[in-house]
């Protein structure tokens, strides 16, 4: 084979690695733009390499993506924008490649934008063994090997981990898709309507809403209680002139699955110009998250013009 063909075979090689490997670097991060810098870095470093050598690539390959991946949450820029309270995962459309494996409900839970926000409680080295284990199934010599850690540390972290996450996770389970959607479909239309008593009864003592301020503000704007919680909404849910300005014009509502949870996704054309993300414990709605930072919009934009959308609940908001 000459080295044009080799050159192909190997790119080929790669690019039947690159969904999974984004996959991976995308529960790692957190961040599919940053996801997919990893895996252009993984494929300059495969390029480089002495590919003859190489017994298992894709071995090799969840190796070096992992520990790139580790580089950058453990760089000084990754621990700025991660502590100032201005981070939030990116949000991906259900049927985005960059999901990957949902088999099992621990890999549909290892993707929700839930767990990826509590990933943050963890250290790297936790976080990479927690994932690879829970969501990949690697054993713990294959996890000790990639990085380069012993079997008893790679299951203390786990350990750690695990513990972390159970304390801080909040119960429900799965939420029936049909009961889910009745759930949100009833919040949004109470929240347009300016029912705070129907939307207080919609939540969970607990419930916590989030919000990126439309990447307006420096920090994630967080509301606590019930009817704290049920005010933003009907503020935030009321169409104005102003919010349409904002926009850029009279958007759509449509119903989403957004990382395996219940979602509304205002849509302007064919651009996605909010999200907003619905946890589903117990019948009652615990937590809102509200994105619309157009940098966290861009891949679910991407993925959203790929794709025939169901009728939306609301045509012009």
């Amino acid at each position: 084979m000459d080295s044009t063909a080799t050159d192909r075979f190997d790119t080929s090689r790669f690019e039947a690695s690159r969904n999974r490997l984004a996959s991976l670097a995308y529960r790692l991060l957190g961040s599919a733009a940053d996801a997919e810098d990893a895996v252009q870095d993984a494929f300059l470093h495969w390029q480089a390499a002495d590919r003859e050598r190489i017994k298992v690539p894709e071995a090799w390959l969840t190796k070096v993506v992992t520990n790139l991946c580790l580089d950058r949450l453990r760089s000084a820029q990754a621990r700025r924008e991660r502590t100032v309270g201005a981070w939030l995962p990116e949000p991906l459309l259900d049927g985005d490649p960059m999901l990957g494996p949902a088999d099992d409900f621990e890999q549909r839970e290892s993707v929700s934008l839930a767990v990826l926000t509590l990933m943050e409680r963890l250290s790297p080295l936790e976080r990479a063994v927690y994932l690879l284990r829970e969501a990949f199934s690697y054993s713990h010599a294959e996890i000790a090997e990639i990085l380069d850690i012993t079997e008893s540390a790679s299951q203390q972290h786990l350990h750690r981990a695990r513990r972390r996450v159970t304390a801080a996770r909040r119960g429900g389970g799965e939420a029936d898709p049909a009961s889910a959607r009745r759930i949100v479909e009833e919040f949004l239309a109470a929240a347009s309507s300016g029912r705070t008593e129907r939307l207080v009864e919609l939540l969970t003592d607990d419930v916590t809403a989030i919000s990126d301020g439309a990447g307006l503000t420096a920090r994630l704007l967080r509301y606590d209680t019930p009817q704290r919680v049920a005010a933003v909404a009907r503020a935030g849910f009321r169409p104005t002139p102003a919010k349409r300005r904002l926009a850029g014009g009279t958007p759509a509502v449509h119903y989403a699955l957004v990382n395996g949870a219940p979602a509304i996704l205002f849509v302007l054309g064919d651009r996605v110009v909010g999200a907003v993300t619905f946890d589903i414990a117990h019948g009652r709605i615990a937590t809102v998250r509200g994105i619309a930072a157009p940098t966290r919009l861009a891949r679910i934009t991407e993925y959203w013009r790929q794709h025939e959308p169901d009728a939306p609940l609301v045509a012009q908001w």
